[in-house]
């Protein structure tokens, strides 16, 4: 039988952990400046996505990625829980930007998109912001459109984000390879019939990419 599923033009990519070091590298280091017990962030953290449906709009972390609560009352939100390890609060005040502080840049990942990019493969970014800034004057030509979570009003894993990204391309979503490092919203990406490729390592990517879109990538 023939194949009668799209050729794959398109590449959305996530940017904390792709285009970034990892979370749990940047977060830990964090942690350690800011003398927490990184046990009582990630329970934090934890308890927080764990909201039950009905109480999504409570949670504090979709409510930021989507742009309905505001920087300063999540900061404070987060800092009222956190521990530090001599007992003392936790600032609020800068408390996203003290976390993001330690995200490195990964060339090698932007060199890999903008080789996509000269191929004629369409290139979007698709991020979930938790209100910090992107380096975006280093992205001049890389991107054929950006979608910020939290200037969109939606958020991943939701369908209408992976719809929206794929739109601003002019593309169906069969015809989208997504990349992140979360297996959430890889998952997320899947079930709309995207091709999607969990982010573990530059070389890993690469291989995958070169294979899905049939070029070379190197």
């Amino acid at each position: 039988m023939p194949d009668d599923k799209p050729a794959l033009r398109g590449l959305l990519v996530d940017w904390g952990g792709v285009l970034t070091s990892g979370l749990d590298d940047a977060l830990g280091r964090w942690a350690e400046l800011d003398g927490l017990d990184f046990d009582s962030y990630y329970q934090a953290i934890v308890d927080w996505l764990a909201a039950t449906p009905a109480e999504a709009e409570l949670n504090p972390i979709h409510a930021l990625e989507r742009g309905q609560l505001a920087v300063p009352d999540f900061e404070r939100k987060l800092a009222a829980v956190l521990i530090r390890r001599d007992g003392t609060p936790v600032p609020a005040e800068g408390l996203i930007e003290r976390m993001f502080a330690h995200f490195e840049h990964q060339p090698q990942m932007s060199a890999l998109i903008r080789r996509a990019k000269s191929h004629g493969i369409k290139t979007a970014l698709l991020s979930n912001s938790w209100g910090n800034t992107y380096p975006r004057e280093t992205w001049d030509g890389m991107f054929d459109d950006i979608v910020i979570s939290g200037e969109v009003g939606l958020r991943k894993p939701e369908p209408e984000i992976f719809r929206l990204a794929a739109g601003r391309v002019s593309l169906e979503l069969a015809e989208c390879v997504f990349v992140d490092d979360l297996e959430l919203n890889v998952e997320g990406a899947r079930a709309l019939g995207m091709t999607a490729v969990l982010h573990t390592s530059y070389d890993q990517t690469r291989r995958e990419l070169e294979s899905l879109f049939g070029v070379d990538l190197t």
